[in-house]
């Protein structure tokens, strides 16, 4: 550079020291298509029923929930959590019904569906952050290295928050033959952290990418999205419906519960297996995270109103990401499936299972958990008759 030489814009300088999980933002024709987008107005991504993204009520309320002493302490396991130290045996065999899923903690999940190998939402980083030093981080080791995983047909990620998109994860996965399915306005991460082009299925809702014989399409999430320091809401969010030529399954992502769950279930349902977002709600942000009462719900609308198929409760016990007790996700859908007659498994991470077959169902957490309160068995009481109230309402199931 000679001192003639004009300096670049202050824009260009300032994204150059931009972290690089921070990724990169949508331009050029993706953003010409974003612009283009149904579900895009007043310059942002919309929801298809209104949400609140940022917590309700006192900032400083909040903060004392979240950092005091004792509620840091229930919010982790008491002891070493259980993992199912996934080998090659365990996955070389192929499902004998023709699906199989392995959670391998919090969204992440590999589906082995009509002879293909998705890989839902991968996050095998210490931290879901864009720091190494600072920021949740995993409450047990992941299952298996990322590199015996093996091969896998394609990666699909729900939206572009630390934990569902994980920069060192995506960097292992770039140099390999997979395809990337991703939301609308995600691909610009991807292609900064390495991967090609032609390796992207970048979809608006109800568009459908098939990839190795199978049918992937981004259904409405009611969510949000954003990396860096500023949030433009530039990259969409969104749920996925997977289907084969035997076996159809279902990855919710993130998402309050809304009514499109039925328009989901009528279009692309009813599904083998549905992964359903049962952790990190809090009534701080009641739009954009479902309990699992209402993750229950979102099944039931899904599968035609009544219970099908296997649920496996995703989105919980690996990083603490709110208020809630560690283990009052598992416990709480334990009973909400109970009481709606819905077969649900739930696994250790890395222990694959069919959801044709024996479904796991031992309550594994309990052994590592701090004693918990059961608040939903409260609000299901407080709507029985006096007279029934000793029947198991507050009793240990």
């Amino acid at each position: 550079m000679t001192g003639a030489d004009p300096l670049p814009p202050l824009r260009t300088r300032l994204r150059s020291l931009r972290p690089a999980a921070f990724g990169a933002d949508p331009g050029g024709a993706r953003m010409e298509r974003i612009r283009r987008s149904p579900n895009f107005a007043d310059g942002v991504f919309q929801n298809p029923v209104g949400a609140r993204t940022r917590p309700s009520g006192s900032t400083l309320e909040l903060a004392k929930v979240y950092f005091r002493k004792e509620e840091r302490a229930r919010r982790a396991p008491a002891g070493t959590m259980p993992v199912h130290a996934t080998t090659y045996a365990d996955l070389a065999e192929p499902p004998a019904t023709g699906l199989r899923l392995t959670w391998m903690g919090h969204s992440s999940v590999l589906a082995e569906i009509d002879g293909r190998r998705i890989l839902f939402d991968p996050v095998w980083g210490e931290r879901c952050s864009p720091f190494a030093f600072v920021g949740p981080k995993r409450l047990h080791p992941v299952p298996l290295p990322l590199a015996t995983l093996g091969p896998v047909d394609a990666v699909v990620i729900s939206h572009d928050h630390y934990d569902h998109l994980d920069l060192p994860t995506i960097r292992s996965l770039a140099g390999t033959d997979t395809v990337f399915a991703v939301p609308l306005g995600v691909g610009a991460h991807l292609e900064r952290w390495g991967v090609s082009a032609d390796q992207l299925r970048e979809l608006d809702w109800n568009e459908t990418a098939q990839i190795a014989g199978i049918s992937l399409t981004a259904t409405p999430a009611r969510h949000f999205c954003g990396r860096g320091l500023r949030n433009q809401q530039h990259t969409l969010w969104a749920s996925w419906a997977v289907a084969g030529p035997e076996h159809r399954i279902y990855h919710s992502g993130d998402t309050g519960y809304f009514p499109g769950f039925k328009d989901i279930g009528a279009e692309h349902g009813p599904f083998d297996a549905t992964m359903i977002q049962i952790g990190a709600y809090s009534e701080y942000w009641p739009d954009i995270h479902m309990t699992p009462a209402e993750g229950m719900r979102a099944h039931l609308d899904l599968q035609g109103g009544k219970p099908h198929g296997a649920l496996l409760p995703i989105h919980w016990a690996t990083f603490n990401l709110a208020p809630h007790a560690w283990a009052e996700p598992g416990e709480w859908t334990r009973d909400a499936a109970e009481e709606a007659g819905q077969a649900a498994a739930f696994p250790r991470p890395g222990e694959p299972f069919e959801p044709a077959g024996i479904l796991p169902v031992d309550p594994w957490w309990r052994a590592v958990a701090a004693p918990i309160a059961h608040p939903w068995r409260r609000t299901r009481a407080a709507d029985v008759p006096q007279a029934n109230l000793d029947l198991d309402l507050a009793g240990e199931r």
